[in-house]
């Protein structure tokens, strides 16, 4: 563990963790032309373009936790770069169907094979994908993303234990 590590909060750890993985995974994928976020629409528009899904604009924020005006932004950008195409639904003038173009289906799969030899190194120090604590730490953290998150009871002091105001004490961490 590193010494940034010991005494941090929970909060710091997944923040530094995100960070750690957000910047492998653009280096990992910046020779096919594609950030991080680029890597996650188009390798999400693969797995759905698989089971015959042409999302919403608004659909594929909704399914990667993007915020929709930072994914039409992204989707400009590779529709652009020739591997997204963006069309009006006929059923919705105001919604945008996103698909990949058959360039873009390329990229994503190589994208995609780079981004699993990463997965695989991020996983090993937990014993691989298929290890008993890659599982549990895959539990812990669908408990966390299904758990509520309210900033503004946070503020307000009542967001429960953890929070100022409730028996702990804020740390640097807690500041970043």
């Amino acid at each position: 563990m590193s010494m940034a590590s010991e005494g941090a909060t929970p909060g710091f750890l997944v923040w530094r963790l995100s960070m750690k993985w957000r910047v492998a995974v653009d280096r990992a994928v910046a020779p096919l032309g594609l950030t991080h976020a680029q890597y996650a629409l188009v390798a999400t528009l693969f797995g759905m373009h698989r089971t015959g899904r042409r999302p919403s604009q608004r659909e594929l924020a909704d399914h990667t936790g993007l915020e929709a005006l930072y994914v039409s932004k992204l989707a400009r950008a590779l529709e652009a770069a020739d591997l997204v195409d963006r069309t009006r639904d006929p059923a919705d003038p105001r919604a945008v169907r996103l698909s990949l173009t058959a360039r873009g289906q390329e990229v994503a799969r190589q994208a995609i094979q780079v981004v699993q030899l990463l997965h695989e190194q991020f996983l090993r120090p937990l014993g691989g994908r298929d290890s008993a604590r890659t599982d549990e730490f895959r539990d812990a953290l669908r408990t966390l993303l299904d758990a509520p998150l309210d900033p503004s009871a946070a503020r307000r002091g009542t967001g429960g234990a953890g929070t100022p105001g409730a028996g702990t004490r804020p740390t640097e961490e807690d500041q970043s």
